[in-house]
């Protein structure tokens, strides 16, 4: 499991790889809102294109993001959910909460890998 964040301006990319179940979220989670926090951040992409499993601590993740970025006055996307996942996702109504794509483009400005969190 692990989260790579990507600062771009106020825009923040966290990709989320390996498994996220009741034992990884967590550590996710207080990443991801310790980097949203420090950088200001408006708008949060969850990229999930390296989630290999995933139960419902993932909508939670998810919710409680969406949570924290509407507290902001910001935007939540979630991007290139694998198959299952973005079923699951529609299921979910995370489609009413937050933006869902297949794909995304940073600002110009990215480049800062802010922080590489791996834990096994």
């Amino acid at each position: 499991m692990g989260v790579q964040i990507i600062a771009a301006g106020r825009v923040l990319c966290a990709k989320l790889t390996g498994d996220i179940d009741h034992h990884t979220a967590r550590q996710m989670r207080c990443e991801i809102d310790i980097a949203v926090r420090e950088n200001d951040a408006q708008e949060l992409i969850l990229d999930f294109s390296g989630v290999t499993f995933m139960d419902s601590s993932g909508i939670g993740l998810v919710m409680g993001r969406y949570k924290l970025m509407n507290e902001r006055q910001g935007r939540l996307v979630i991007a290139k959910t694998p198959g299952y996942i973005g079923k699951v996702m529609r299921v979910a109504g995370i489609s009413r909460l937050a933006k869902v794509v297949n794909d995304y483009e940073l600002p110009k400005q990215t480049g800062e890998v802010m922080k590489i969190e791996t834990t096994n």
